[in-house]
């Protein structure tokens, strides 16, 4: 990805917080600190950091990393935008923030843990701040619509596999891992979350672990995946029948899941209140008395992260904008025998949306 991109985005997070009169930002949200720098999408784990990013009001950022990443964090910032830190990295990285920052610092209280914070507190004076970062992510440029365009085919495509080869004694997780290879041979760096496999009344998880049970002949099968191409997350989700002869309860479900599929997606467009997207599809279940079977959002924002702004849910208070990217993936779950749920991405456009 151009350097340049980088940079810009800096410079629009720059505009927000002299907007409103923060000296500088620590970024400590691992996929911020890559939107903004393109320094190390993930962190290995939920108590060790590849680094922070201070964004300055004034300019003059600086990547803060250890000696591990200190030729990658280089490539991105320059020698001078970045300070290595070894050892009791707070003893150094406190005096300098409280050196160059010369004000309240803002950080991620969402992201940045109580002992980090007051270890840092001991240094100067610290102000929570969240959603900064996100306000810009949440909005797709061109190039992120292109990656997320060609994450979303390498889906289509496995999934079109995975119903040609799937069959009865097969596992949840013999299917689970011929997606996640399909998906590696694709070019695919990883997996965008763990695939959902569900057998039978396995479906009515919405989150199901695929384990050791055994898809059967004439039975439904629920799978939802997604995968990381170059840099960038897709998320899908199809319920299909495998054998001749499927039950009248299963086709029943599966056709009300795709009315509800088919009115929300049509409806989405700039200006529409994503809480109203969650009703309108909730609303074809109404018709049906089944609303009390659809048990989660509408569907998410997607990009660096499965998950991101905006939620398509009764409570979201957001409001749908060109370049956005969504999910819309209603279902309906039935525990005593199984359940079903369809789903694609969908950009929102400037006269309604394409789905991807």
């Amino acid at each position: 990805m151009n350097p340049d991109i980088f940079a810009e985005r800096r410079e629009r997070l720059r505009a927000r917080l002299a907007e409103r009169g923060l000296a500088a930002l620590l970024v400590s949200h691992d996929a911020n600190r890559y939107y903004l720098s393109g320094f190390e999408l993930h962190d290995t784990q939920c108590d060790e950091t590849a680094g922070w990013l201070l964004v300055r009001a004034q300019g003059g950022d600086i990547l803060l990393t250890d000696p591990r990443y200190e030729e990658a964090a280089k490539a991105r910032m320059g020698s001078d935008g970045v300070f290595i830190y070894t050892g009791r990295r707070y003893e150094q990285i406190g005096p300098m923030l409280k050196d160059r920052v010369g004000g309240a610092l803002g950080y991620e209280s969402k992201a940045l843990s109580a002992f980090e914070r007051d270890k840092l507190a001991e240094y100067l004076e610290l102000t929570p701040q969240d959603g900064h970062v996100e306000a810009l992510r949440v909005i797709k440029d061109a190039d992120e619509i292109a990656r997320m365009r060609a994450s979303c085919a390498l889906n289509h495509r496995v999934l079109a596999e995975v119903e040609a080869w799937v069959e009865p004694g097969m596992t949840e997780a013999r299917v689970a891992w011929e997606i996640e290879r399909r998906f590696r041979e694709g070019g695919a760096t990883e997996l965008a979350f763990p695939s959902i496999v569900a057998v039978g009344a396995n479906a009515a998880l919405p989150h199901a672990i695929p384990a050791e049970t055994t898809l059967r002949d004439n039975e439904l099968l629920l799978v939802d995946t997604g995968c990381r191409l170059d840099g960038y997350c897709s998320d899908q989700t199809r319920t299909w029948w495998i054998g001749d002869a499927p039950s009248a309860r299963y086709a029943t479900m599966l056709e009300r899941v795709l009315e509800a599929h088919d009115a929300a997606a049509a409806a989405l467009r700039p200006g529409l209140a994503c809480a109203e997207a969650y009703r309108i599809a909730r609303a074809v279940f109404e018709k049906y008395g089944v609303a009390e079977r659809f048990n989660h959002s509408l569907g998410h924002g997607v990009g660096l992260q499965t998950h991101e702004a905006p939620s398509l849910s009764p409570m979201s208070g957001a409001t749908l904008r060109p370049g956005m990217v969504v999910t819309v993936e209603p279902g309906l779950y039935y525990p005593e025998w199984g359940g079903a749920r369809w789903e694609h991405m969908a950009v929102i456009t400037p006269d309604g949306c394409e789905l991807l």
